[in-house]
């Protein structure tokens, strides 16, 4: 399939491919397209969903160059995002076009999700299968999607509070892998798995341990600390002043399910008796009744208190 846009003159045409085409490499790489230009014509080539959506996304940066004279590469990766948007609609779902979406199945998933979009710093604490990660996975991309900012940073505590991996350079991947690939299924759920490398290729999206965090300061950027049960106290403090300009963080845990070694504080546990109340702050408890998980699930998670309960009444 072909189509073909005509552009206004050579000053309207360089401003849209950028220095040296870079953004037409963007396009034609996005898209798995050919785009031709020729005395101010545009001509694009390709499969015909691909077509089509790099058409619509050069008429939308065509828009920009003609109100604001030019356009950066940050406008070019937000008009190729937006054609894959998830949105929240009115009863809550989170769905990236053509793929099933994320929708709260509980009052406390609703809350929560409502947190993420009214607060800066939002902490989802809650057993496992309540949807934390998933929820917040989804409404990073989402927030990426819509432009509200402009990378996402997705990080775990690696193995252990102490982060002992030795010497990564050489063998990261197979050190950390393991440890975020929950992340990436989260991700997966959301996005096709090679839409998401190539988000990872430009540097758009960064999946890396929490160790990885340090010395940084992130700008518009939508940030989530999973498995936070296993930061020490001064982690979560390095983690939180990572924030910069217009980012929002999310921070998910179990604090029922600690690695930490026996005496130490979780700074999960600390960080949320220290910010509870504070100004664009907000702490979302997630219970059994918002496990979404097989039933099976939750009767496991309901005799294990049981049985914790009835220990802790004979001491």
């Amino acid at each position: 399939m072909e189509k073909s846009i005509r552009l206004r003159d050579k000053e309207e045409a360089y401003a849209l491919f950028g220095e040296r085409d870079r953004h037409l490499k963007m396009i034609r790489g996005h898209f798995d397209v050919k785009v031709f230009a020729r005395d101010n014509n545009l001509r694009i080539a390709g499969s015909e969903q691909s077509v089509l959506d790099a058409y619509v996304a050069l008429l939308t940066l065509i828009e920009k160059v003609r109100k604001y004279g030019q356009i950066r590469t940050q406008d070019v990766e937000s008009a190729l995002l937006r054609l894959d948007a998830p949105d929240v609609s009115s009863d809550g779902e989170i769905a990236p076009l053509g793929l099933k979406g994320a929708k709260p199945m509980t009052p406390g998933q609703a809350a929560y999700i409502e947190a993420i979009q009214t607060s800066n710093v939002v902490f989802g604490v809650g057993p496992a299968g309540t949807g934390k990660t998933f929820l917040a996975t989804s409404m990073a991309v989402a927030a990426l999607i819509h432009g509200n900012v402009s990378k996402l940073v997705l990080v775990r505590p690696a193995v252990e509070a102490g982060e002992k991996l030795g010497f990564l350079p050489g063998d990261y991947q197979a050190k950390v892998n393991p440890y975020l690939r929950p992340i990436f299924d989260a991700l997966g759920a959301m996005l096709p798995m090679q839409q998401i490398q190539r988000y990872i290729e430009r540097d758009v999206i960064e999946v890396a341990p929490l160790a990885y965090m340090r010395g940084r300061t992130l700008d518009r950027a939508f940030i989530l600390l999973d498995e936070a049960q296993n930061t020490t106290p001064k982690q979560m403090l390095m983690f939180l002043t990572r924030l910069g300009r217009r980012s929002k963080a999310v921070v998910t845990g179990d604090i029922s399910q600690t690695d930490l070694p026996d005496g130490q504080r979780s700074g999960l546990v600390d960080v949320v008796d220290r910010l509870d109340g504070v100004e664009g702050v907000k702490v979302c408890r997630l219970g059994n009744s918002d496990i979404v998980r097989d039933d099976m699930v939750q009767r496991i998670i309901d005799a294990y208190e049981a049985s914790d309960a009835k220990r802790n009444g004979e001491k």
